[in-house]
């Protein structure tokens, strides 16, 4: 069985992905959206969920909110509720993507009264910051243009840059814009942010603590992400992570589902560039569990994210090096896959053992009564979804 050095379970025990509260609400398709029992109704309940997990994994120490989604009356309460719970309340995500008067953009309209309205959104969002004090305000944008000719596509960065400048200036202390991207929709000619290189080249003009979002599954089909991910961390950028699987487009299914080699390549180059455990690069996943069930979805994907960060670790940096630096190229790949092929799975179980976690996480919860507790006790109300 495969053993880890200290130094790698040191690096493996501090590891931390942020969990999206949104995970734990109803979702669905464009067609349907899904209702499952024991659902949260407020943002409480969803905090409880993702403590869960927390829990059994000692792996996802906060939980990010979506504004309005997650509005509550009093943020201090829901701080307090989450650190009595054992654990913080990281990004706020803004949306401009649910309101009539976004049907033509938000951070790029036209219309100055439309374009304010969006800009104090994300200023209410600092301020939810500033009472759960979250460092990081997450910016997706589902703007741009179906036709040729609707629009002035320079007109638009330009009033985007503005916008978010606006924006930038409210930031206080060590707080970040983070700037996510996405090649196409709900645009399907051209889209305001539609890849790493339009969000750093706006970010860059606003200060050191804007950083580009980079969401695993906003990339066109055979997108070498990882190389990305190197670019990034070498510009001193990549400012977080949306973890999610994609077969087709954005379909936010579990990470590491869809291609689990596509996930050890990023992480490879997440070690190499020094962006594991690195405070200025956030993990987070961003997913939606339409099928399947929400907590252990969640205990699958972070689980499938320690796995990969495990035989990304085991990686003979040596061997590889050597071996590149003669050209040796099959000689490469073979140290490179020995990693990828490595089964951790007994030596991680063993591990949480070892740290008092359960050594199967999804066991545990399902022998838990969790999910049969909050199916009982969640009765009546509205439950959590997509705009709610």
């Amino acid at each position: 069985m495969t053993t880890f050095t200290p130094e790698i379970q040191s690096t493996l025990a501090a590891q931390g992905v942020e969990l999206p509260s949104w995970a734990f609400g109803n979702s669905g398709t464009r067609f349907r959206v899904w209702t499952t029992e024991g659902t949260p109704r407020d943002p409480f309940e969803k905090i409880a969920d993702a403590a869960e997990v927390n829990r059994l994994t000692a792996l996802a120490p906060s939980v990010a909110l979506h504004i309005p989604w997650d509005k509550v009356d009093d943020f201090g309460a829901l701080r307090r509720h989450a650190e009595d719970l054992g654990v913080t309340l990281g990004t706020v995500n803004s949306n401009t993507f649910q309101d009539e008067d976004y049907k033509f953009g938000a951070l790029t309209h036209e219309d100055d009264r439309i374009r304010r309205k969006a800009i104090d959104h994300h200023l209410e969002c600092i301020d939810v910051m500033d009472a759960t004090g979250s460092r990081d305000l997450k910016i997706w944008l589902a703007e741009g243009s179906n036709y040729p000719g609707q629009t002035d596509m320079r007109a638009r960065q330009d009033r985007l840059n503005d916008s978010l400048g606006q924006i930038y200036a409210r930031l206080t202390g060590d707080q970040r814009l983070v700037l996510e991207y996405k090649f196409f929709e709900p645009s399907f000619y051209h889209t305001d942010v539609p890849d790493w290189g339009t969000s750093y080249a706006q970010v860059a003009t606003l200060g050191d603590r804007a950083m580009v979002c980079l969401d695993t599954g906003h990339h066109a089909p055979g997108t070498n992400i990882e190389f990305i991910v190197m670019q990034l961390l070498r510009l001193g950028r990549l400012g977080s992570f949306d973890f999610n699987s994609r077969f087709y487009a954005d379909d936010d299914l579990i990470v590491g589902a869809a291609d689990p080699f596509q996930l050890f390549r990023i992480l490879v180059e997440v070690i190499r560039g020094g962006g594991l455990n690195n405070p200025d690069v956030a993990f987070m996943l961003d997913q939606c569990h339409n099928v399947e069930a929400k907590i252990p979805g969640q205990i699958r994907s972070v689980l499938n994210v320690q796995e990969m960060t495990a035989r990304a670790l085991l990686l003979d940096h040596e061997a590889l090096a050597t071996a590149q630096s003669a050209n040796d190229v099959l000689g490469a790949q073979a140290v490179f896959m020995d990693a990828f092929y490595t089964d951790v799975r007994p030596a991680l179980a063993q591990w949480r053992e070892s740290r008092g976690l359960p050594a199967d996480p999804i066991a545990a919860y399902a022998a838990s009564g969790y999910q049969e507790r909050i199916e009982s006790e969640r009765v009546g109300g509205v439950q959590a979804g997509w705009g709610a």
